[in-house]
């Protein structure tokens, strides 16, 4: 079984057994946000600045890898038509749920990220891409499609993580690994995440998260950091994530 429909079957149990990230919003929250009170995260606890969003009425959204029923039916709310592609089927019928409870139609897709993505060139104004290309090997791949099928002008929103919780413990007080984090190449780190029940997950550079997207062609505009929102790292205020606003803003250019 290839490692991507490992982790999709396995997000699909953790969604039965209740994942937080695979929990629908409440009707009371969609309701809230056709009244302009919403928050949606990138990364576990800081809600993304509404200026990174612009005018959501009529735009085209893709929520990549953003399936569970969380971000999609906000921006429903706000006006958006929405489309969202996600591996696991669980998480997609998150977003099913809640589209049929609120009346609002999206397109929902089945898809692997790490495949070309199935939609024309310059189709969507916004990409909204969560917290998940921990669960890939190869990340720039990602944001050469994102580009593909942005509109000149759209906006990237990206939540990504670092490679600092790859490298300690379970408990995160020693450092154990040496990067990168690969359990297909590893496999006492395949080891690992199949003791801790965490699928197949991979660390990423700096250089592969933001580079890879100025090597795309993005222009990137502002960014922040944010904390796992628990355990020992979280309480010592050490950075795990990032969440990335970028913007396609022209044909890509290649560096001399």
């Amino acid at each position: 079984m290839d490692y991507q429909d490992i982790n999709a079957k396995t997000i699909d149990r953790w969604v039965r057994e209740g994942w937080e990230w695979g929990r629908p919003i409440d009707h009371e929250t969609y309701l809230a946000a056709r009244a302009g009170r919403w928050d949606v995260l990138l990364t576990p606890t800081k809600p993304v600045p509404h200026a990174w969003f612009g005018d959501l009425e009529g735009k085209k959204v893709l929520g990549l890898a953003s399936g569970g029923g969380q971000q999609m039916p906000i921006f429903a709310a706000l006006g958006a038509r929405c489309t969202v592609l996600d591996y696991s089927e669980e998480q997609l019928n998150s977003e099913r749920l809640v589209a049929r409870r609120e009346g609002y139609d999206m397109e929902i897709v089945r898809g692997d990220m790490t495949k070309p993505l199935p939609f024309p060139d310059e189709t969507f104004d916004l990409i909204f891409h969560p917290v998940s290309n921990c669960y890939v090997r190869e990340v720039k791949p990602i944001w050469r499609e994102c580009w593909r099928v942005l509109k000149t002008g759209g906006r990237l929103l990206s939540g990504t993580d670092h490679f600092v919780n790859h490298l300690v413990d379970e408990s995160e007080t020693a450092i154990v690994n040496r990067l990168p984090f690969d359990p297909v190449a590893n496999e006492d780190q395949r080891r690992q995440l199949e003791q801790t029940d965490s699928g197949m997950q991979f660390s990423h550079t700096l250089e592969e998260q933001i580079n890879g997207q100025l090597e795309a062609g993005f222009t990137l505009l502002a960014l922040y950091e944010d904390t796992n929102g628990e355990g020992r790292l979280h309480e010592l205020n050490v950075p795990t994530f990032l969440a990335m606003l970028s913007r396609k803003d022209g044909p890509r250019q290649a560096l001399e």
